[in-house]
């Protein structure tokens, strides 16, 4: 039989991941990774970019309302955030196929480190800046002739990875 919200036995658990967003705009992608971050017990979410669509209404369709259960920031500027994580010591998590990226279960997750898993936009990917900055960077193998995936799908993996450890 089918276990309700209320019924299922799951641990709660917060992880000391922040889920770093690089200008991702579409507010379907949005309330996602609200409700995925929710599912993995993600401790932050931040959004990079001006005029992010935090929409209630629109996001909450996607979301369920874990919008309002995830804490969440909105910091403008690349800098800004790089200054951040590295002043705070988060442990820089890229998920991106790049020249020098590593499959994703290579990851290494240091004990009793902060976390920034960063995801990139929709369009472009993690800037250029973001990964610089990067402690790893790690790919999702693929098999297709697609090179990519939908950033909520790469981060659900990721997440179930990372919190796998």
């Amino acid at each position: 039989m089918q276990l309700t919200h209320e019924e299922n036995q799951f641990e709660r658990k917060t992880f000391p991941i922040t889920l770093v967003c690089d200008h991702i705009y579409f507010q379907q992608n949005i309330g996602s990774l609200f409700r995925i971050s929710e599912a993995f017990g993600v401790e932050n979410i931040i959004f990079l970019g001006k005029d992010i669509p935090l929409t209630p209404r629109k996001i909450n369709k996607t979301s369920r309302s874990t919008h309002l259960h995830v804490a969440h920031t909105i910091i403008e500027e690349t800098a800004d955030l790089a200054d951040y994580l590295l002043q705070n010591n988060f442990e820089i998590i890229a998920l991106e196929i790049a020249s020098n990226s590593k499959l994703l279960r290579e990851v290494l997750i240091p004990e009793n480190q902060k976390i920034a898993l960063l995801i990139g936009s929709e369009i472009n990917g993690i800037s250029e800046d973001l990964l610089k900055i990067s402690n790893q960077i790690v790919h999702i193998n693929m098999f297709g002739k697609n090179s990519s995936m939908n950033v909520v799908q790469a981060a659900s993996i990721a997440l179930y990875e990372i919190t796998s450890f």
